[in-house]
Parts: structure tokens; C-alpha cells; sequence
């Protein structure tokens, strides 16, 4: 619980963070542009007036500073027309096509609908009017933020990408060395128990708590097994997952509350084939239900479906327990997340490590009933795929 409270706090930070940088920057250049706007305004409100004196100018006045202030201006692209709109004059649009009418009477019309023109009244009553658009460094401000929002939503997208692949080989580091040296730390207590069998059997080879113990011992072993090949890439061979399965609930049944009824809905003579690694499907078929035994504290029934559906391979393991929240329904695969009182969380990330990465499948929520129970439905390729 705690990994993964921890986690998405600082993934919440991470978005905030980001969220607020894109913001603030949205604001500031934002302040910017309606500067640039005023100034580019009062540019061409200025240009305008020296447009006005230089026709109503006689010969004898010195017409080089009015020209000047008209020549600074090479940013902000300028229509000048006369009183019904017909061009006189163009600036600072692209050079190539400075003469072409058509090109200059499309810019015209679209200026004409974002701003309004300025207004040269002349001597004898006549008009002329001046119409301009923003300035190349003035439209790629206002775009500025939101490119800059852009590359803050794929930074986001890289760092929690990062992030979750940095975690998960971590954590693959964590459960392959946790998990060999479990199995070292059992090889010489199951070894030895081995042994003590071998001479339980000699001396009562009729007694059944004989034969419970040689079944627990080769459990043991195999569990051994399982743990030890942990991080390498399992052999998988076709089997009949019927009479996997049919085993597992077979140890399972005298190893569980005499309360639990486990309820096989399918017939032990089917036969559904599946590529699969037999131990480790196994230990699936036994960490779901001992979830669902859990889930129903001993007490309950059990109910396991295996199907076909075209090339997938369905198993169903239903039981009468508590339920399970919708908001946890992926929650339950995460590493960790446990709502017992004992127990790392891992039994059922594990499982669907197995499912999804060893054998191409899926394993999920298919079904739940707070009070009334789950299902928890593997679904796999077929030997017919």
C-alpha cells in the first residue's frame, strides 16, 4: 500500500509541477503579447501620421525624417488604401509577391476581419485607411506557451515512462535475488526432510500420513524449484490445463478448512490443451484460490470453470467472499498492495508476471460483488492457435 501511495504522490507532484510551469508561462506571455500588441500598434499609428504629413506636405518642407520613420518599419506587415478599401500601397509582406494584387487583396480581406483599420484623414476631406497584422515575432509568441505546454506534456510522458521501467527492473532485481535465495535457503531443509520420509516409508509404508508427508515434501520441492528458476525464461510445452488444474484443487482440498467446498464445473476427463510451464501454472491455479480462500476466511465455496472460446484457453475461479472494489481491481496485481493483515503482496503480481509475460495471456477482475464474491478469470492462448 505504502509503494503505491508513494508512487502516485509523486507522480501527482511530477503533473503539478509541470502543470503550474506551463500555467505560469501561459500568463506571463500572455502579459508579453499585449504589450508587443500596443507597441506594434502605436508603430503603425505613428507610421500612419507620418504617412498623413507627407501628403500634406508642400514642395518646400524636408520630407527625410517622415520618410525615415516610415522606413523603420520592417516588422509589422502594413496594407495602405484609400477611402473604399481599393490598395495604394503594401509592406512588409513577402517580397515575391509584394506587386501580385490578388496575393495582397487576400491578406487584405483576412485582416479586415481580426483588426481595425487606422484612419488618415487628409486635407480636402479625402481618407485613407492603413489596416496591419501582427508581426512574425509577435504571432510566434502567442503560439510560444502553448509549444512550450507541448513539450512539458512529453516530458511528463518520458519521465513516468523512465520512472516505470526504472522501477519495475528494480524490482525484477528485488524478486530474483529474493527469490533465489529462498530457494537456497530451502534446498537443505527440504533435502533433509526427503530423507526422514524415505524412512518413514520403509518403516509404515501403510500409513496415509506417510504419503500426506512424501505429497508436502515433493511440494516443497517443486516450490524449490519454481523459486530457483525465477528470472530466466521458462520452457513452455502443451498440456491438458484440465488435469493441472484437477491436481492443484486435489492438493489444495486436504490442505484447506473442512468449511471450504471447492466446486469443479468442468469434467475431469475434458481435455483443453494450452502451452504452458506446468509448475508454474499450477502455482497460478493455487495463489488465486488461496486469495478467494482468504477472501472468504475459510469459509465459502470455491468454483472453477475451465472453456474454449475460439483459441483462447478460459479458466474461471469464482468465490463467496467479501468482493473486491472496482477502484481495486488492477490495484490487487500491483506489487505490495495487500489488504490482509500478513503477507508481502505479491502472490497475485506474481501470478500475473507468469501469466502475461511467460505465457502471453491476461489475468483480471472479471467480476465482483462487495458481500456476494469475485471472479478472477486467466484467459491463453490454446493448442489449437
Amino acid at each position: 500500500m505504502n509503494i503505491y501511495r508513494n508512487r502516485s504522490r509523486g507522480q501527482f507532484f511530477l503533473f503539478f509541477f509541470a502543470i503550474t510551469i506551463g500555467v505560469g508561462s501561459l500568463i506571463y506571455t500572455q502579459f508579453l503579447v499585449r504589450s508587443l500588441k500596443t507597441e506594434e500598434r502605436k508603430k503603425v499609428e505613428i507610421w500612419a501620421e507620418a504617412t498623413r504629413l507627407i501628403d500634406a506636405a508642400d514642395s518646400t518642407q524636408n520630407l527625410d525624417f517622415l520618410l525615415t520613420i516610415m522606413e523603420n518599419n520592417n516588422t509589422v506587415p502594413v496594407i495602405l488604401t484609400d477611402g473604399n478599401d481599393n490598395v495604394l500601397a503594401a509592406r512588409n509582406f513577402d517580397p515575391g509577391r509584394i506587386r501580385d494584387t490578388a496575393f495582397i487583396g487576400m491578406k487584405l480581406h483576412k485582416i479586415k476581419g481580426s483588426k481595425d483599420p487606422i484612419i488618415i484623414r487628409l486635407p480636402g476631406g479625402e481618407t485613407h485607411k492603413i489596416y496591419y497584422k501582427d508581426s512574425i515575432i509577435l504571432s510566434q509568441l502567442i503560439y510560444y506557451p502553448f509549444v512550450q505546454l507541448g513539450l512539458i506534456v512529453v516530458f511528463i510522458i518520458m519521465s513516468f515512462v523512465a520512472l516505470s521501467s526504472s522501477r519495475k527492473a528494480e524490482q525484477n532485481r528485488v524478486w530474483v535475488g529474493m527469490s533465489k535465495e529462498t530457494a537456497h535457503q530451502l534446498g537443505t531443509p527440504t533435502t533433509s526432510l526427503s530423507g526422514w520420509v524415505e524412512i518413514l516409508q520403509a518403516n509404515y509404508p501403510d500409513n496415509p500420513v506417510t504419503k500426506e508427508l512424501e505429497l508436502d515434501v515433493k511440494r516443497l520441492e517443486k516450490v524449490t524449484e519454481r523459486f530457483s528458476r525465477i528470472g530466466s525464461i521458462p520452457s513452455l510445452t502443451k498440456e491438458n490445463i484440465v488435469t493441472l488444474i484437477q491436481n492443484s484443487v486435489d492438493y489444495l482440498k486436504t490442505r484447506s478448512s473442512t468449511k471450504v467446498l471447492f466446486v469443479l464445473a468442468f469434467s475431469p476427463e475434458e481435455e483443453i490443451m494450452a502451452p504452458v510451464n506446468s509448475a508454474l501454472f499450477e502455482w497460478v491455479i493455487e495463489n488465486v484460490c488461496k486469495n478467494a480462500i482468504d477472501a472468504m476466511e475459510g469459509n465459502g465455496e470455491v468454483t472453477i470453470r475451465v472453456m474454449e472460446d475460439g483459441r483462447n484457453a478460459i479458466v474461471d475461479i469464482s468465490d463467496t467472499g467479501k468482493g473486491i472494489p472496482k477502484s481495486a481491481y488492477k490495484k490487487i496485481f500491483v506489487p505490495g498492495f495487500t489488504t490482509k493483515k500478513r503477507g508481502w503482496g505479491l502472490g497475485l503480481s506474481l501470478a500475473k508476471r507468469i501469466i502475461e509475460e511467460y505465457h502471453h495471456g491476461k489475468i483480471f477482475v472479471k467480476s465482483s460483488e462487495i458481500g456476494k464474491g469475485s471472479t478472477i478469470r486467466i484467459m491463453m492462448r490454446n493448442g489449437r492457435a
